[in-house]
C-alpha cells in the first residue's frame, strides 16, 4: 500500500508553506549526511543538554525537527506532509499553518523530554509536526480519501486507513542508527503522540469564526 495523492479538488491556494517545509527537510538532512556526528550532535536536540543550558540548546528546538534518521525516514515524512499538508494549509491559510507546524514539533519535542529527560542521545526528526498535521486532518477531512497505489492499480482509501499505515512507517523507518557512530535511541513515541495531541487540539484555537466547516 503506497499512498500517492488526495482529492484537492476543493484546494483554493497553493500551497506554499508545505512546499517550503519540504525543502527545507531535504536541505537539512543533504547537511547532515555532509556533516556526519558532528553536525548531528550539535543540531539535534539532546535531553540532558537541553536542560542543563536550555538558552544555549534553545535553536535546538526547531532544527530538531528538520533532521532526519535516514533516508526512509525522510522520505516516508515528506510524502506524508505533500499529501495531507496542503489541505490543511488550505484550511488554516499560509501563516496559521507555520504557526501551526512549529508549535505541533515543540508540542512533539517537549512530550519526549517529560518521558527522557536524563537521556542523552540526539532527538530528530519531523515525524512529530507531521503527526500534528495529521491529527489536525483527521478533525478537519473525517471523511476524506487518498489515492492509494496497490499493485498494479490506483484506488481511494478512507484518510484514517493511510495515516494508520504512516504510524506504523514510524515504527520500522525509526528502527536503527542514526548514523554509523551515533547512539540510537529507536523510535521517540511520545513525540508522535505529543503531536498528534497537538495537532488534533490546536485547530479549535486557530480557526477563526466563519471558516468552512469540516468536511
Amino acid at each position: 500500500m503506497f499512498p500517492i495523492g488526495d482529492d484537492n479538488s476543493a484546494r483554493r491556494t497553493v500551497p506554499v508553506v508545505t512546499y517550503a517545509l519540504i525543502a527545507v527537510n531535504l536541505i537539512l538532512f543533504v547537511a547532515e549526511l555532509n556533516g556526519g556526528e558532528a553536525f548531528i550532535q550539535q543540531w539535534a536536540f539532546i535531553p540532558g543538554r537541553f536542560l542543563a543550558n536550555p538558552g544555549g540548546d534553545f535553536p535546538t528546538l526547531f532544527t530538531s525537527m528538520f533532521m532526519h534518521a535516514g533516508w526512509l525516514h525522510l522520505l516516508g515524512n515528506m510524502l506524508y506532509l505533500w499529501i495531507f499538508g496542503d489541505n490543511v494549509e488550505d484550511r488554516f491559510g499560509h501563516l496559521k499553518f507555520t504557526i501551526f507546524y512549529l508549535l505541533c514539533g515543540l508540542a512533539a519535542t517537549f512530550a519526549q523530554l517529560a518521558f527522557s529527560s536524563g537521556s542523552n542521545i540526539p532527538n530528530l526528526g519531523a515525524s512529530g509536526a507531521i503527526a500534528g498535521v495529521l491529527g489536525a486532518y483527521i478533525l478537519l477531512f473525517p471523511r476524506g480519501r487518498v489515492n492509494v497505489l496497490m499493485g498494479r492499480g490506483v484506488i481511494p482509501m478512507p484518510a484514517l486507513v493511510v495515516i494508520g499505515f504512516w504510524i506504523v512507517l514510524q515504527f520500522v523507518s525509526g528502527i536503527g542508527s542514526i548514523s554509523n557512530t551515533a547512539e540510537s535511541g529507536g523510535v521517540a513515541y511520545m513525540a508522535h503522540i505529543g503531536g498528534f495531541i497537538a495537532g488534533f487540539v490546536l485547530p479549535f484555537f486557530l480557526r477563526g469564526k466563519g471558516e468552512p466547516a469540516t468536511t
